[in-house]
């Protein structure tokens, strides 16, 4: 079984995924992928600074994410871009994985599932969601302006959107127990056995 599990900015798709993989789920998190394996590819990094200048390099030569950040989400272009670039190779990095462990149960986490266009490879799809003003909360004590969190915000799908089009919602605005109370209903679903199947 592959997951797919997305969801609003700040509303908690990590801490989901993180007791899912407490639970015996092997886990792909495409934002984790993008930090640690496609922004330090060197073809990744020329492709940005021929399109934008050497200004999005940190001192250390490695691509300035809060710079690029700042060129992506202030332009629909940009950004489109950008994403061309990306998501192409952060979805061969997963499915590279997935592929390997056919066996497993899988989770993937990824932002922008619904906006890529991806929700036809998953078996099932997972929406983690909160009320605005959490999501605003738990991103502006990570250190993000208002501002930024909006235009972020902006540049998906609403969330109301991406609840109605997936199989499951966990609601994510009350305690840590709450949501894990959640998962662990969710997690008898997933594995509840089929009637009629043969064990």
């Amino acid at each position: 079984m592959v997951i797919g599990l997305t969801g609003g900015l700040g509303c908690g798709k990590s801490t989901a995924t993180a007791a899912l993989a407490a639970r015996g789920f092997l886990t792909a998190e495409a934002d984790r992928i993008v930090r640690e394996e496609v922004l330090p590819d060197p073809v990744v990094r020329a492709g940005a600074v021929e399109r934008w200048g050497r200004a999005v390099l940190a001192a250390d030569g490695a691509l300035d994410r809060a710079a690029v950040a700042e060129i992506v989400f202030k332009s629909e272009s940009e950004r489109r871009w950008w994403e061309g670039e990306i998501h192409p190779r952060v979805r061969a990095i997963w499915r590279g994985r997935v592929e390997s462990r056919p066996e497993a149960d899988w989770v993937v986490e990824v932002p922008l599932l619904f906006e890529a266009g991806l929700e036809k490879g998953f078996d099932f799809i997972v929406c983690v969601g909160a009320n605005v003003s959490v999501q605003l909360a738990r991103v502006t004590a990570r250190g993000m302006s208002q501002a930024q969190a909006g235009l972020r915000i902006a540049s998906q799908y609403p969330l109301e959107k991406k609840l109605k089009l997936s199989h499951a919602v966990l609601w994510n605005d009350g305690s840590p127990a709450f949501l894990d109370a959640q998962i662990e209903r969710l997690t008898g679903r997933l594995r509840a056995p089929i009637p009629g199947a043969q064990v």
